[in-house]
């Protein structure tokens, strides 16, 4: 039996979630659910976006699966993603994007892990207002350094790169590619003599490389990443970027295999992980059974692995293929005839009759 934290979220993050829960309970794997809140509704009702209650119950718990939760434009308070990451240490974020048959994309056989820093980066520094008592002494600091004219009301966005946290960041990522047979990694990085944050990344995942000979190691430029992954993904296995970078070739990633409907992920730290999709809350489509619960399904394959619970993750990962392979059921993002349009809860039920149907 499993003690699993469970976060609704916001906007059409309850419903994918119940979706999830109904087909992770239909592999018969034993969990105990214990929900908890966060995000902008939690803001709202107790003044905290990510409850310090919610903080403890993901402490004990074996893994957490979360819905997506809304950081509302101009909102008083961090990111609660951001803050959860940072106060729980999950230093590595995991995106799996593959290419299923049945999915509309001219990227067929894409079939890549993107690995992201975020802990560091611009997460791990700090943003700081325009006119902020912050913002202006570090904006002097900077003026007395460089000699530079920065206007006083600027706003500021700072980031920060360790040794020490790239290097286990990179441990993270080459032991994956190895756990999971990927070949080679990519550093995707802007690592030119302009940007010593990024060459000091690129250089600390180089030589952690070095303890990994079976495992290929090349440097791209991110933007040339960019390029590449536009005109021939197939050719990647696991990219490693900074937390920025890695922000931005997320929903790329995810285009390239037929949206964020069907990009999962995970956040893992030190005997800890949370679990979620990799797209939003999408507030206007809440509460109409529209939202494409694979993302987040396929998430929960991901914790039943990190839980050792290979042979579940396998049914559900197969049913999800399957399922889409078919194209009867599928929500409108993927869908490709009208009568294949189904709803959320829909979908589903049918995954979840699948997953039952594979021998376990």
């Amino acid at each position: 039996m499993y003690n699993i934290t469970v976060i609704p979220g916001d906007g059409i993050g309850p419903e994918v979630t119940e979706a999830a829960l109904k087909v992770l309970e239909a592999t018969g794997v034993g969990f105990s659910w214990q929900r908890a809140e966060m995000g902008h509704e939690a803001w709202e009702r107790c003044g905290n976006p990510v409850p310090p209650e919610t903080v403890a119950a993901i402490r004990k718990s074996d893994a957490a699966l979360k819905g997506p939760c809304t950081s509302a434009p101009g909102a008083p308070y961090r990111s609660p993603n951001v803050a959860i990451r940072l106060e729980l240490d999950l230093f590595a974020g995991v995106r799996p994007c593959k290419a299923y048959p049945g999915i509309r994309t001219p990227f067929a056989g894409t079939n890549l892990v993107l690995i992201r820093g975020l802990t560091e980066d611009k997460a791990g520094a700090g943003q700081f207002p325009a006119g902020g008592h912050q913002a202006r002494a570090i904006i002097e600091a900077v003026r007395a350094t460089a000699g530079k004219a920065i206007p006083a009301d600027a706003a500021l966005s700072l980031a920060i790169c360790t040794e020490n946290g790239t290097a286990r960041l990179a441990r993270f990522a080459f032991d994956y590619a190895r756990r999971h047979s990927r070949h080679k990694v990519t550093v995707g990085v802007k690592a030119s003599s302009a940007n010593h944050m990024e060459a000091l990344f690129w250089q600390v995942c180089h030589q952690v490389s070095k303890e990994y000979p079976d495992i290929e190691c090349e440097l791209e430029a991110i933007d040339v990443l960019f390029l590449q992954l536009v005109r021939r993904p197939q050719q990647f296995d696991v990219l490693l970027v900074p937390g920025n970078n890695g922000g931005l070739l997320s929903g790329l990633c995810a285009g390239l295999v037929g949206g964020l409907g069907m990009a999962g992920g995970g956040n893992y730290g030190d005997g800890l992980a949370v679990f979620e999709a990799a797209h939003g809350s999408a507030p206007k489509y809440a509460g109409q059974n529209k939202a494409n619960p694979m993302a987040l399904i396929l998430s929960g394959a991901y914790m039943l692995r990190y839980l050792g619970e290979e042979r579940a993750a396998e049914r559900v990962e197969t049913a999800v293929a399957a399922q889409v392979a078919e194209g009867r059921c599928l929500t409108y993002d993927v869908a490709q005839t009208p009568e294949a349009i189904h709803g959320t809860r829909e979908v589903a039920d049918k995954l979840a009759r699948r997953v039952r149907k594979i021998q376990p």
